[in-house]
């Protein structure tokens, strides 16, 4: 049976900040659309691949853990990142919740 429904992404321009789980190290993003099974940012051409990671993004009133599993490069020097949104496991949310208010 195919499914009738669909979930299209809706525009969302928000700065962000995107945490790749495995170094931990910020990278600064422009958020361009959502919806709840992933979103489209915007970040340099310098930036890190993140092709593959799992990441967390903070943008606004939002926290989303999520799979980047797409990565184009613009003409303006930034690349477009696509990510499918996962669902939080006990260990992300305890890892959050303990670090939520650590200084740098």
């Amino acid at each position: 049976m195919e499914e009738r429904r669909r979930i299209n992404r809706v525009n969302f321009e928000a700065k962000s900040v995107i945490v790749p789980c495995d170094s931990l190290k910020k990278v600064y993003a422009d958020v361009l659309n959502v919806s709840p099974m992933g979103m489209a940012a915007k970040v340099l051409n310098d930036t890190p691949s993140l092709l593959g990671k799992d990441v967390i993004v903070v943008a606004e009133t939002l926290i989303m853990y999520a799979d980047v599993v797409r990565e184009d490069e613009n003409t303006d020097g930034t690349k477009t990142i696509a990510l499918n949104a996962r669902k939080f496991t006990n260990d992300v949310l305890k890892y959050l919740f303990e670090h939520i208010t650590e200084e740098e």
